[in-house]
């Protein structure tokens, strides 16, 4: 199973960042820095929800109810003429649900890294978030998902599975981030210095942040 990055890497991820900065109006650059970082961070915060018995139910619960995989299907009519309030609204529940009181600390720090304002990165996740979510339901509904247990390795693999350990605690460390930016820089420095491989998240991540 492909992770989410490697997503973002295929043909499916220049249509999605393209899209969402057509519709949020951001360089497409920046767009790109900016869900680079925020969808491992929401995938962790989906993996840390998955973990309660009440949080795996009602994440099951959206997946098979409304984001089965389907709004992957036309991307295209999502993103011609902007994309509708229903879906900005939609990824702002997601994201309130996913993040909770972290949200705001998570979209100013993504925002001072990649040159945008928090608002702007707001607008660009409350897009991406229903994408997102399209994406595990797709994957779950493939791989047949119907337990937490099945759930909570879903979302490991997406996410890169468990030899990452430097990756997962960097991306631990942003969701319990207060927001003043600083936590970034910490633990920067421990994920660069330790990621060999040039792909997964760690490679990825590297290249924001200047990394070779």
């Amino acid at each position: 199973m492909s992770g989410i990055l490697d997503l973002l890497n295929s043909d499916l991820g220049k249509t999605i960042i393209s899209g969402v900065s057509g519709s949020t109006g951001t360089d497409q650059n920046k767009t790109s820095s900016v869900l680079t970082m925020a969808l491992p961070v929401l995938m962790k915060a989906m993996e840390r929800n998955a973990a309660s018995p009440q949080g795996a139910e009602g994440l099951m619960g959206a997946l098979s109810n409304k984001h089965d995989g389907s709004i992957l299907d036309n991307l295209g009519g999502l993103f011609s003429g902007g994309v509708n309030e229903e879906v900005v609204n939609d990824g702002d529940k997601i994201l309130n649900h996913v993040l909770g009181s972290k949200k705001q600390g998570v979209e100013k720090i993504i925002g001072q890294k990649s040159g945008l304002d928090a608002d702007s990165v707001a607008n660009i996740l409350k897009v991406a978030a229903p994408i997102l979510m399209g994406v595990v339901g797709k994957q779950a509904k493939q791989n047949n998902v119907s337990s937490g247990a099945d759930l909570s390795g879903l979302l490991g693999g997406l996410l890169g599975g468990s030899n990452a350990k430097e990756e997962q605690s960097f991306l631990e460390k942003i969701l319990d981030a207060d927001g003043d930016g600083s936590i970034i820089d910490d633990v920067a420095g421990m994920v660069l210095g330790k990621a060999d491989k040039k792909g997964g998240i760690g490679g990825m991540l590297g290249n924001l942040f200047g990394g070779k």
